[in-house]
């Protein structure tokens, strides 16, 4: 759908069609995160609530962690689970970190602010599992996710909040308000109300947290705004990963030494 701008917004938000070889990215996903699931330490499928897709993967270092890491999947609220993204664990956990993986119910059977309240649960009940502290990240709808618990009305408690000192969206959606222009919003049902207040850039952050918005270079120009938008509202700093596009944007995180898992697991 194209609006009184000019944009047309089916176009914007379509990564696979602006990606050389882009449709073949999933399944690279799912056999590279099915390999890494076979030699992890760690306990796959733990129930966090009710619903058959509130589930969470956790990963383990070989010694006592030193914190918790929870990353989030995208998928524009609507596919994917955790699943297809353990292998993206391999960078934290080699640098001693736990790692926690969780699915989410997906639209149409959940709205993005019951899917905002499922990850807030996910997160503390990793967070009884692992001591220490608590660093978010997650990718493309995952990155809202994470950025929407640091939010001045988050759904964490008290306790949880406190143990967070690093958050990283990772080529996050972080104002919703064009998806009501989607196509996709025929299964997202975001109404004005609902945009506005799950949309991170339109709330304010909570202190003492380091955030950073985190973007590939080559990404389509609506991700590249999103995260500005997101940079510039809460005056965090903001990173373009040279070179990459919103589908490898994410893989600087199976490496200890790219900047990327760097710059989230290190102090």
């Amino acid at each position: 759908m194209t609006d009184k701008t000019g944009i047309d917004w089916e176009d914007a938000f379509a990564n696979a069609l602006h990606i050389p070889n882009g449709n073949d990215y999933p399944a690279r996903w799912t056999t590279a995160a099915h390999a890494f699931r076979a030699t992890a330490m760690g306990q796959i499928d733990l129930a966090y609530g009710e619903s058959p897709r509130e589930r969470l993967d956790l990963f383990l270092p070989p010694q006592t962690p030193r914190g918790l890491i929870v990353f989030i999947h995208g998928g524009f609220w609507l596919a994917f689970d955790k699943s297809s993204w353990s292998h993206l664990a391999a960078g934290p956990l080699s640098l001693g970190w736990a790692v926690a993986m969780p699915s989410y119910t997906l639209a149409p059977k959940a709205r993005i602010t019951e899917i905002t309240c499922q990850i807030a649960r996910a997160i503390s009940y990793a967070a009884n599992l692992v001591d220490g502290p608590i660093r978010l990240s997650g990718h493309s709808a995952g990155g809202h996710l994470a950025t929407r618990m640091i939010c001045d009305d988050s759904p964490l408690s008290d306790g949880t909040l406190k143990r967070i000192d690093k958050t990283i969206s990772i080529s996050g959606v972080h104002d919703l308000r064009p998806l009501q222009l989607h196509s996709m919003n025929a299964s997202l049902q975001l109404d004005t109300q609902e945009a506005r207040t799950q949309s991170p850039a339109l709330r304010s952050v909570l202190p003492d947290i380091d955030v950073t918005a985190w973007v590939g270079a080559a990404e389509r120009p609506e991700f590249l705004r999103q995260s500005a938008l997101l940079a510039e509202a809460w005056s965090i700093p903001l990173i373009t990963d040279p070179a990459r596009h919103h589908f490898d944007v994410i893989e600087g995180l199976i490496d200890p030494e790219h900047p990327l898992t760097r710059h989230l697991a290190q102090d």
